[in-house]
């Protein structure tokens, strides 16, 4: 399958890799990381690490708002205390994501960064500790024995089995379906659009462009494609950089301040800045609290939950585990040029034993299921092709758990211009899709739309891979279906279902 490569300094510029002889290793980093090999330099995995971290760190921040901010159903917090402490939620998250994504880079060698899962966080705070008797300790609990199981599925063969079942068509339709949802991310979590009362969004807040952080997020995302254009090493951290030092100067100014919207309080603040307000009120270094580390405690999850209640939610949390993780390496992968022509990726079986363990400690570390960050894809785009990009990662996120002011100074406005230029590139893709055969068009159309409008990966894939086995049967051939998309196809109406199988059985 051919794909093309995003990065505007990458080896498609480079002589026929058929008529040349590759370059030797230029030392022992080299090696490990086949950097050279995969047509890469030192510096590039460092730029494309850094523009990865700088595309997922508010991760740092949103996770603490989603699940630091619900107590649980005994009116305690995360971290412990009747009282939110973000502080201490913020800290775990970082340190979790740090490992896991130097995990990741090191050892099975990919350019793909974890953190905790958007989702899979909201889910356990809105719809598991609610529940009469469960605690945070016992919902993470769950978590854990969902990372547990899933984890045995991958070392059994059977998660990798699944991914090479899925046809090459349906991977590329995922790609292709993921960089339309991070675009729509990117530019949703700007403000560039909005919610509205008469249409499900609108441009800006009230149907137009108003706004300087909406005037820094246009200004990022210009500057960024004319670097690309011009093909300038850098060209993404560049633009994110100068967008958050253009943010900067503005506050200073201006004191714009935080995002509110309109309500029955009051006018709001429309005109502030979405999640993080680009300024340092406070000394920039602390020493982290990471008192919610081995808080989990799954036999009260089970014992809160019930058996069957209890299972529920574990394969809840699986199947979306499960299935979002396979299509963010399949665009990554495919961002990087990394899939062969056989549709495989190298290291996959790591890839998928790393992601199941991290949902182990996202458990331990008491801030949610941690998986593959989509947001990867920006650090490819950025030139990374190799895992010592997630080391770089991991480590900026180990280092923000001492300086989390600096991190939660970069606002949407100058950090997501890099989501939709990223959507750009896997959008390309779409022509290696075949829209003249109808068994292909309709799964792929499905898969790639449903993305961005259902506002899920899952649910896309779900869609795609359903209507792909419905086609070939209505269309009488039930034989050239591997079993697996038959099991696979079964889980995701499971999925889709959960929501009354909950209601029957919770």
């Amino acid at each position: 399958m051919q794909q093309a490569d995003p990065s505007p300094s990458s080896s498609r510029t480079a002589p026929d890799a058929a008529t040349t002889t590759p370059e030797a290793p230029r030392g022992a980093l080299d090696r490990w990381f086949h950097i050279t090999a995969r047509g890469s330099t030192i510096p590039r995995e460092i730029r494309g690490g850094i523009v990865t971290f700088f595309s997922m760190c508010y991760i740092v921040v949103l996770n603490p708002l989603i699940i630091g901010t619900v107590p649980d159903s005994t009116g305690m917090y995360l971290g412990g205390g009747t009282e939110p402490n973000l502080p201490a939620v913020a800290a775990g998250t970082a340190l979790i994501a740090g490992l896991l994504s130097i995990f990741m880079g090191a050892w099975a060698k990919f350019p793909l960064a974890l953190a905790a899962g958007l989702g899979l966080n909201a889910y356990l705070a809105y719809s598991v500790v609610p529940l009469p008797g469960m605690t945070w300790g016992g919902a993470m609990g769950l978590v854990v024995i969902e990372g547990v199981v899933i984890l045995l599925l991958v070392l059994s063969g059977f998660r990798k089995a699944v991914f090479d079942a899925v046809p090459a068509f349906l991977k590329t339709a995922i790609a292709v379906g993921i960089g339309l949802f991070i675009a729509f991310l990117g530019l949703y979590n700007a403000k560039f659009v909005t919610t509205a009362n008469g249409t499900p969004v609108q441009l800006g807040n009230d149907g137009s462009l108003t706004g300087w952080p909406t005037f820094v997020f246009v200004a990022g995302l210009l500057l960024m494609f004319v670097l690309w254009v011009r093909k300038v090493p850098g060209a993404i951290l560049i633009a994110i950089v100068t967008a958050t030092a253009l943010s900067i100067v503005i506050e200073r100014v201006l004191h714009l301040g935080a995002f509110a919207p309109a309500g029955t309080d009051g006018p709001g603040n429309p005109g502030g800045w979405a999640m993080n307000v680009p300024a340092v009120s406070e000394f920039p270094v602390q020493l982290p609290d990471f008192s919610t580390l081995l808080t989990v405690d799954p036999i009260s999850g089970i014992t809160a939950a019930g058996a069957v209640g209890a299972s529920v939610i574990v394969f809840s949390l699986l199947l979306a585990d499960f299935f979002d993780t396979m299509g963010t390496m399949v665009g990554v992968a495919a961002g990087a040029d990394l899939v062969d022509e056989q549709g495989d990726i190298p290291h996959s079986q790591r890839i998928l034993v790393v992601d199941s363990a991290a949902a182990i400690a996202g458990g331990m570390g008491g801030v949610s299921s941690n998986t593959s960050f989509v947001e990867s894809t920006s650090g490819v785009a950025e030139g990374a092709r190799t895992g010592l990009s997630a080391v770089v990662v991991g480590v900026l996120f180990l280092l923000s758990t001492l300086l989390s002011p600096l991190v939660g100074m970069v606002p949407y406005e100058a950090a997501t211009p890099a989501l939709v230029m990223v959507g750009f590139l896997m959008m390309t893709q779409i022509t290696d899709i075949d829209f003249t055969d109808v068994e292909i068009a309709i799964p792929a159309f499905l898969t790639i739309i449903l993305m961005p409008f259902a506002y899920s990966i899952t649910v896309g894939m779900g869609a795609g891979f359903i209507m792909y086995v419905l086609l070939k049967l209505v269309r009488g051939k039930a034989r050239s279906i591997h079993w697996l998309m038959y099991v696979i196809a079964l889980m995701f109406v499971a999925y889709f279902l959960r929501g009354a199988v909950e209601g029957l059985l919770l």
